[in-house]
């Protein structure tokens, strides 16, 4: 199964940047952004029903993280107010593969500052062994 997700399903999540998003440098540390994509992800399952804890205990799997491409392109800065959106672009029976942006927000539109695309597959959390993906979580994903 394979699954192709219509560019129109974009899940958004505001984030500030505070200091301890920020180099020395005043511009958020580029491994951030990684943060930023997490906790997108994150909330995008949420709102689709999955918690991750819960599901971990219900079905003793879980996503992991198995390849993260990554471009940078702007800088964003202390206080700034970003979008980080979300959307599946495909399902397979052990993995998906997401692409996420950070978006700065800004009075002439959104301003595209870093994004990715993002492998991850499902393992069993005892054994960290791929599996497949259950079947009712494909169905809320897709």
């Amino acid at each position: 199964m394979n699954t192709q997700r219509p560019d129109n399903e974009t899940f958004s999540w505001p984030v500030r940047v505070y200091w301890e998003d920020t180099d020395a440098g005043g511009i958020v540390f580029y491994a951030n952004y990684l943060k930023f994509f997490e906790r997108a992800r994150t909330e995008w399952l949420r709102a689709k029903g999955i918690g991750q804890q819960a599901l971990k205990e219900a079905t003793g799997g879980m996503f992991v993280v198995g390849e993260a491409k990554v471009r940078f392109l702007k800088s964003a800065r202390l206080d700034d107010e970003l979008l980080v959106t979300t959307s599946l672009l495909n399902a397979g029976r052990a993995s998906m593969t997401i692409h996420q942006q950070a978006l700065l927000k800004s009075a002439d539109g959104p301003v595209l500052l870093c994004e990715a695309t993002i492998r991850a597959g499902w393992v069993q959390s005892s054994t960290l062994k791929p599996d497949r993906i259950p079947t009712h979580i494909l169905h809320a994903l897709t």
